[in-house]
C-alpha cells in the first residue's frame, strides 16, 4: 500500500512515552480542560500521516484507532486536504437552510447512491453520530406516528440525552446524567460468546424471544423503529450471528416498523464492505453514518427511503452547522479516496492479516477468549483463563504496554475487557505486522 504522506511509515521511539514535552502539555491539559474528559493515550500529537502519529517529542506511533474509526482513509489524506483548502478559500459557512451550496447536495447524492437498496432515497446532514441518531428517531416517529423505539443490550448510540437512553452501558456514559428520554425498549442481543442458550439455534431463539417481548410488552403496532448497530462498537465489537439482521429486517417489514442501521462506526469501507449491512444483503429503511464520512471533520448523515425522509414538515429538520461546506468538501475527498485507492478491498486485506494474527495469539494465550469482527474492525475479548470471567486488568496492562512501545490501542466492551483494532485502511502490511508483534510482547509480559 502506497501512502501519500511526508510522515515516514514506521514506528520510532525517540523518548520514553510520554516524553517530556507531552508530559508538560498533559499537565497543562489537566489545568485548563474539564476533568470530565478521559484520555486513552499519554502522548500529545504534533502531526500525522497515513497510519503514523508523531508526538511532540518526535515519537512515531502506530495508529490502531483511527480516531475511533474516523480516519479510515488515513489522517490528512491528500484528496481530503486539497478539497478542504479549496472550499475554505471559497467560503466557510452560509447555513444550508439559509443559503444552499452544491457540496451538501453532492454528499447527499453520494450517500443516496452508495447506501444499500435501489429504492429512491434522500439524506439530511448533521454534525455528529449522536445528532444523526436523534434525527433518525425524530423522523421515524414522525413518519409512523408511533412512539416506541427498540434497541439492544450492549448498544452504543451517543451521549446526548436521547442517545444516552438508547445506549446500554451505564458507566461512563449515563451515570448521574438522568432522567432519560422515555419510550425506549431494550432487547437481548445474541452475543455468541456469552449466550446462555443453545448456540446452534441462537439466531432463531433470539428472534423469537425478541418478537415475543415486542408483542407482549410494547405491541408491534406501537413501535416506530428498531435501531441496531450491524456490529456493535463500544459494546465490544459484538457481531450478530448469521441471519439475525435479515430476520429483524423482515420482522420490521411485516409490522410497518422502520429498520434503522446505525453504521456510525462500521461505515465507509471499515468492515470490507462500504456498509456492514451489505455482508448479508440487508437493506435498511434508514441508515445512520458519521465518523469515517469526512476524514476527521465533523459530519454525519441520515439516509432513508424518500417517503420517510419527506414525511417531516418543512423546517422540522436542520441546524446551524449541519452539512458545513468544509466538512462536505472533506467528505467528497473521502469518497474519492475510497474509490480510487480501492479501500474496500484493502479493508479485506487488512482484515486477513489482523484476523490471522489475532487468532494465532488466541491459540498461544488462554487469556484471549474470542477474536471477532470483520475487515479492519476486529477485537479480542479477555477473560480469566479457564472461565468467561471478564479480565479488565489484563486488558489495561496490554494496552499500557503497547502504548509505551509506540502502538495506540483502544478498549471497549460492556465488561471493560475488550481490545479493539481500528487501523486506517491505508496502513501498510509492515506496520500492521509490527503492531501485532508488539501485541505479542504485551501478552507475553502478562
Amino acid at each position: 500500500m502506497t501512502v501519500l504522506t511526508s510522515v515516514p511509515q514506521q514506528r520510532l521511539l525517540v523518548t520514553e512515552i510520554p516524553g517530556p514535552k507531552s508530559k508538560a502539555e498533559i499537565q497543562r491539559r489537566s489545568e485548563e480542560v474539564s476533568g470530565g474528559l478521559g484520555i486513552a493515550f499519554p502522548s500529545v500529537i504534533a502531526s500525522t500521516g497515513g497510519a503514523i502519529l508523531v508526538d511532540l517529542d518526535g515519537n512515531q506511533i502506530i495508529d490502531m484507532a483511527s480516531g475511533i474509526g474516523v480516519t479510515n482513509v488515513g489522517n490528512s489524506a491528500p484528496r481530503v486536504v486539497d478539497r478542504v483548502i479549496e472550499q475554505i478559500q471559497a467560503f466557510s459557512h452560509t447555513c444550508f437552510t439559509v443559503v444552499p451550496y452544491p457540496g451538501y447536495i453532492d454528499v447527499c447524492a453520494k450517500l443516496n447512491a452508495l447506501t444499500p437498496g435501489t429504492h429512491k432515497k434522500k439524506s439530511v446532514l448533521v454534525n455528529s453520530g449522536a445528532e444523526a441518531v436523534e434525527n433518525a428517531v425524530k423522523i421515524a416517529r414522525n413518519a409512523t406516528k408511533r412512539q416506541a423505539i427498540v434497541v439492544f443490550e450492549h448498544a452504543y448510540h451517543g451521549r446526548t440525552n436521547l442517545t444516552m437512553a438508547l445506549t446500554a452501558k451505564n458507566l461512563p456514559y449515563k451515570e448521574g446524567f438522568g432522567p432519560f428520554a422515555g419510550e425506549i425498549y431494550r432487547m437481548p442481543m445474541p452475543y455468541e460468546l456469552r449466550w446462555q442458550g443453545d448456540k446452534a439455534t441462537i439466531t432463531q431463539d433470539a428472534l423469537l424471544h425478541i418478537e415475543h417481548k415486542i408483542e407482549k410488552e410494547i405491541g408491534a403496532h406501537n413501535v416506530a423503529a428498531i435501531l441496531i448497530e450491524p456490529i456493535q462498537g463500544e459494546g465490544g465489537f459484538v457481531v450478530p450471528p448469521k441471519g439475525f439482521l435479515p430476520g429483524l429486517s423482515k420482522y420490521c417489514a411485516q409490522n410497518g416498523i422502520i429498520f434503522i442501521a446505525d453504521e456510525v462506526q462500521t461505515g465507509f469501507a471499515r468492515t470490507g464492505n462500504m456498509f456492514a449491512v451489505e455482508n448479508e444483503n440487508v437493506v435498511p429503511d434508514m441508515i445512520i453514518t458519521a465518523k469515517g464520512i469526512a476524514g476527521g471533520l465533523p459530519l454525519a448523515a441520515v439516509t432513508g427511503r424518500a417517503e420517510i425522509m419527506d414525511a417531516v414538515h418543512v423546517s422540522g429538520l436542520g441546524g446551524t452547522y449541519g452539512g458545513n461546506p468544509v466538512a462536505c468538501a472533506a467528505s467528497l475527498g473521502v469518497f474519492e479516496t475510497i474509490e480510487e485507492e480501492g479501500l474496500i478491498q484493502r479493508a479485506r486485506e487488512v482484515g486477513e492479516i489482523l484476523g490471522s494474527s489475532l487468532r494465532a495469539l488466541m491459540a498461544k494465550y488462554p487469556v484471549i477468549a474470542e477474536v471477532r469482527g470483520r475487515g479492519a474492525m476486529q477485537a479480542i475479548e479477555l477473560v480469566k483463563p479457564g472461565s468467561l470471567e471478564p479480565n479488565s486488568d489484563a486488558m489495561t496492562k496490554v494496552i499500557n504496554f503497547c502504548a509505551k512501545k509506540g502502538v495506540l490501542l483502544l478498549s471497549a466492551g460492556t465488561y471493560s475487557n475488550v481490545i479493539r483494532f481500528l487501523p486506517p485502511l491505508v496502513i501498510s502490511d509492515e506496520l500492521l505486522r509490527d503492531a501485532m508483534s508488539v501485541l505479542d510482547e504485551a501478552f507475553a509480559s502478562l
